[in-house]
């Protein structure tokens, strides 16, 4: 199963570079140009991640994105991409997991989400019921040998 990654910046150029990377690396990527976008493919989609600028309409339009994806059911791994890192001191609170700076370079990311990922689906096994722990630990373990490939 493909990992699917919403990526969202409003610089073309980055967007599609980005997604070409991500995409050579066997994610699947869908991308949005704008915050409203971003919004619309949240509630109809579902992603393991959400990659968002955090400069766009306003100065912190990634945060709004940030906040919509936490609202979502299937509770996806969240991380701001900016160029500005003191734009973005309060993230952490903001719902986000990780800060990724521009420019970044391709390993760099990489190893990024693929930590970011595996960190998300542990934390969000720990907090099922024990029910569903046997088949949580299997899929762990599924994410974190697909991150190793």
């Amino acid at each position: 199963m493909k990992r699917r990654i919403l990526l969202v910046d409003d610089e073309l150029a980055i967007l599609l570079t980005l997604k070409a990377i991500l995409e050579m690396h066997g994610f699947e990527v869908e991308t949005a140009a704008s915050t409203k976008e971003a919004l619309q493919k949240l509630d109809s989609h579902v992603y393991h991640m959400v990659i968002t600028d955090m400069r766009m309409e306003k100065d912190t339009s990634g945060y709004d994105v940030i906040r919509a994806a936490k609202r979502q059911e299937y509770d996806p791994a969240t991380a701001i991409l900016t160029a500005f890192p003191t734009l973005g001191t309060d993230w952490k609170s903001q719902g986000a997991q990780s800060l990724l700076v521009k420019p970044v370079g391709t390993e760099d990311l990489l190893r990024q989400i693929e930590a970011l990922l595996v960190q998300h689906e542990d934390m969000k096994h720990k907090h099922e019921p024990p029910a569903k722990t046997a088949s949580a630990a299997t899929n762990a373990k599924s994410v974190r040998n697909t991150a190793r490939r």
